[in-house]
């Protein structure tokens, strides 16, 4: 039994820029967490954008706040922290360890300039939450033709 398969010509010339193309957008893409180091473990991030503001929820549970750290620099945002190990009891056996302990750091470069003084960070549940207001320059605006 023979099978006819329809063939595109041209596809052959366009996987290779279509590759280069997915690299380029992944490598490029301005929110894209640039420093997850090699650390223990890393809690999972939402980043949001609204018209006035960037919103970043990280969770954290089990952390204490003061074990927290937060920073901006150069419209880059850092969050830093450690998650201790509990101590073993001496009257306890434990028949799993599933929870990941360390220290981590994850680190964000923002897209377009916020007001580092307008900087609102919220610990709750177990969610930080960390509002960044866009500065007065990257907000979108009306343009009006004269």
């Amino acid at each position: 039994m023979m099978w006819l398969v329809k063939r595109n010509p041209t596809l052959n010339l366009e996987a290779p820029r279509y590759i280069s193309r997915l690299f380029n957008e992944f490598w490029s893409h301005p929110l894209m967490d640039i420093d997850e180091d090699s650390t223990v473990w890393s809690p999972r991030i939402d980043v949001r954008e609204s018209k006035d503001a960037y919103e970043v929820l990280a969770d954290l549970p089990g952390i204490d706040k003061k074990d927290v750290h937060i920073s901006l620099h150069d419209n880059v945002l850092t969050l830093k922290g450690e998650r201790k190990f509990e101590e073993k009891k001496e009257d306890e056996n434990r028949y799993y360890y599933e929870r990941s302990y360390g220290q981590f750091s994850r680190s964000f470069r923002l897209p377009e300039k916020v007001n580092d003084k307008d900087v609102q960070a919220e610990y709750k549940d177990g969610v930080l939450k960390v509002k960044l207001v866009k500065s007065e320059e990257a907000k979108p605006r009306e343009i009006e033709i004269r």
